[in-house]
């Protein structure tokens, strides 16, 4: 949202840009896969299409699986879209935004501390 910012306001989104990579790791539980279902609705007649988990990733990645995750999570309001096209994901490790980066969610203290922690009750 950009709370960090000194130009944050809350009816405006000036937020930074979400790089995910490796979508392609993406697992799920269960039979989630081949049984979990999407829906949209072309407001016609007869009009309701359905996809499986299975042929979303097959026609659009397993980035789109994830994009209709977080979409689902974000407050249903006029910034949702805006947030959405901030979040960029790609299927492997490589991506464009290599420059920008600031920070790796892997590299705050608090994830640090739980992987060291997790490391000593092996």
């Amino acid at each position: 949202m950009g709370k960090h910012k000194p130009i944050y306001s809350p009816a405006s989104d000036c937020g930074d840009y979400v790089v995910v990579t490796n979508c392609n790791l993406l697992k799920t539980s269960g039979n989630k896969f081949k049984q979990k279902i999407y829906r949209t609705h072309t407001q016609t007649p007869g009009g309701l299409k359905e996809m499986t988990m299975e042929r979303l990733v097959s026609k659009k990645g397993y980035g789109e699986v994830l994009r209709k995750a977080v979409s689902g999570m974000l407050p249903k309001n006029r910034l949702r879209k805006i947030r959405l096209e901030r979040l960029r994901t790609f299927e492997g490790p490589e991506h464009d935004y290599q420059q920008n980066v600031i920070r790796f969610w892997a590299e705050t203290p608090e994830v640090i501390k739980a992987n060291e922690l997790a490391k000593e009750e092996e």
